[in-house]
């Protein structure tokens, strides 16, 4: 058994606050010297980012359709390790998940696979009483999910906050731990797929930091963090699973060079441990801002937004050149979504204009006014440089771009058995030796990938 204090706070809806008032939380206990492990309920690439650049620990996601109950373990204590307190933001609302009879994909699954307290965040604007029946109802729906505190969000005055908290308090006994006042200070601003990536908003948006700090100030002001710590240090000790995904194995001793930019960041925590794991050395490369792609045995091209960077991207000639050059030598490449769209002949933007990408396929990729969200599980259908034909893969995907214009002899790797992918269930488009698909993969939930990727790279690294 392991102990680890953990906190989950849990939306009673989406838009209920969570990511802001995870934000303030994380932020003020790291001023107070606690190493602070932040983790997301669900597979999201924007809150983890908030969450790392506020703790400087980077952002784990656990899922409970891609992950069994033993990973969603490891993957935690893995992550926890040699911190002092973990925070969990969960995802829409608590019980939300996959389906409408089960809690599959949701933020009460996880807290009942880690035995984690829950701490409810309430939209209650325009409701005070009203409040009171909420937390008895998600209280009572599902006794094994354990509430132990209540955050009152959007409060119109001190006397809303009152009359909420004694209701609460009265007909249910669960503690409210502070109301955070309405205010426009404490929105994080927004874009057609949800938040702006931390990285992205520190260096474009004007008065991200001033946001930031005005959102600490709100939670200083209006949480008993205290209590939350010590609820936190309540969470009952967890069954330690035997290690068998986050293992030092087959040490490949290559390196893998990882595009990291404004552009392309979307990457979670575990995909990159478990390459380690696996013995690569990551070497982080900016399609945006380098001449070329570094000394490396494989590239991986994340997700991201090239749409907002495409006149950058296209400007640089010499790293459009070095990428298509990699690929046709047999180089092991893998893009998810972003990068298969910068790994496409031309990228079309919104307002109708062209800019040219690195061409390793033939086709366009073309920002449309369509919004393709959710799962995907598929089969690899050729050997590739993530996985074997006949493997099965779990994943998602997220995106307002098509492909159009493909080649006719255009190959493609994978079949969906749920999801949408590049054309009607086929995803995973290949050219040589590289992949690249809509399908954002987890490394926790399909294994293979850290292993096959590794392996592939030194297979290419022998060959010289």
């Amino acid at each position: 058994m392991i102990k680890i204090p953990r906190v989950i706070l849990a939306g009673d809806r989406s838009s209920a606050g969570k990511t802001t008032i995870s934000v303030g939380i994380m932020a003020l206990l790291k001023e107070q010297g606690k190493t602070v492990q932040p983790f997301k309920v669900g597979l999201d690439y924007i809150d983890p980012s908030y969450h790392s650049m506020i703790t400087g620990k980077q952002g784990g996601n656990l899922d409970g359709y891609l992950m069994s109950d033993k990973a969603i373990a490891e993957a935690f204590i893995h992550s926890s390790e040699g911190s002092d307190i973990a925070i969990i933001e969960g995802v829409r609302g608590l019980y939300e998940g996959l389906e409408s009879l089960s809690d599959v994909g949701s933020t009460a699954q996880i807290a009942k696979i880690l035995k984690t307290p829950v701490i409810l965040i309430i939209d209650a604007q325009s409701i005070t009483r009203s409040t009171a029946a909420i937390v008895k109802g998600y209280r009572d729906f599902d006794r094994g999910v354990n509430i132990r505190g209540v955050i009152l969000n959007k409060i119109g005055s001190e006397r809303h906050a009152e009359k909420a908290k004694m209701a609460i308090e009265k007909y249910t006994g669960v503690e409210v731990l502070g109301a955070i006042p309405r205010s426009n200070s404490m929105k994080l601003t927004m874009r057609h797929l949800g938040l702006i990536p931390a990285r992205e908003g520190a260096s474009r948006v004007e008065g991200f930091d001033s946001k930031l700090e005005k959102i600490k100030e709100t939670i200083r002001d209006n949480l008993n963090l205290k209590r939350i710590a010590e609820i936190a240090a309540e969470a009952p000790p967890i069954r330690e699973p035997k290690p068998e995904i986050f293992v030092r194995k087959n040490p490949g001793g290559v390196r893998i060079g990882l595009a990291l930019d404004e552009a392309f960041n979307f990457y979670y925590k575990d995909n990159i441990d478990l390459l380690q794991c696996r013995g690569a050395e990551i070497v982080h490369f900016s399609p945006v801002h380098d001449a070329e792609i570094p000394e490396v045995d494989g590239l991986i091209i994340g997700g991201g937004y090239p749409e907002i960077f495409a006149a950058e991207l296209a400007r640089n000639d010499s790293m459009r050149k070095s990428i298509f050059e990699a690929s046709r030598r047999g180089m092991p490449i893998y893009a998810e979504c972003g990068g298969l769209m910068y790994l496409m002949k031309s990228l079309e933007i919104e307002d109708g204009s062209r800019h040219d990408m690195a061409g390793v396929f033939e086709g366009v990729a073309s920002m449309k006014h369509v919004r393709t969200i959710g799962y995907v599980a598929g089969r690899f259908e050729m050997d590739t440089p993530i996985g074997q034909e006949g493997a099965l893969f779990k994943g998602h995907e997220f995106h307002h771009s098509v492909i159009t214009d493909l080649a006719s002899n255009a190959k493609f790797a994978c079949r969906l058995d749920r999801g949408s992918g590049i054309h009607n269930g086929l995803d995973g488009i290949m050219s040589d030796n590289t992949l690249a698909t809509y399908t954002h993969l987890h490394a926790a939930s399909y294994v293979p990938f850290s292993g096959k990727f590794v392996e592939s790279c030194a297979v290419y690294h022998e060959k010289g």
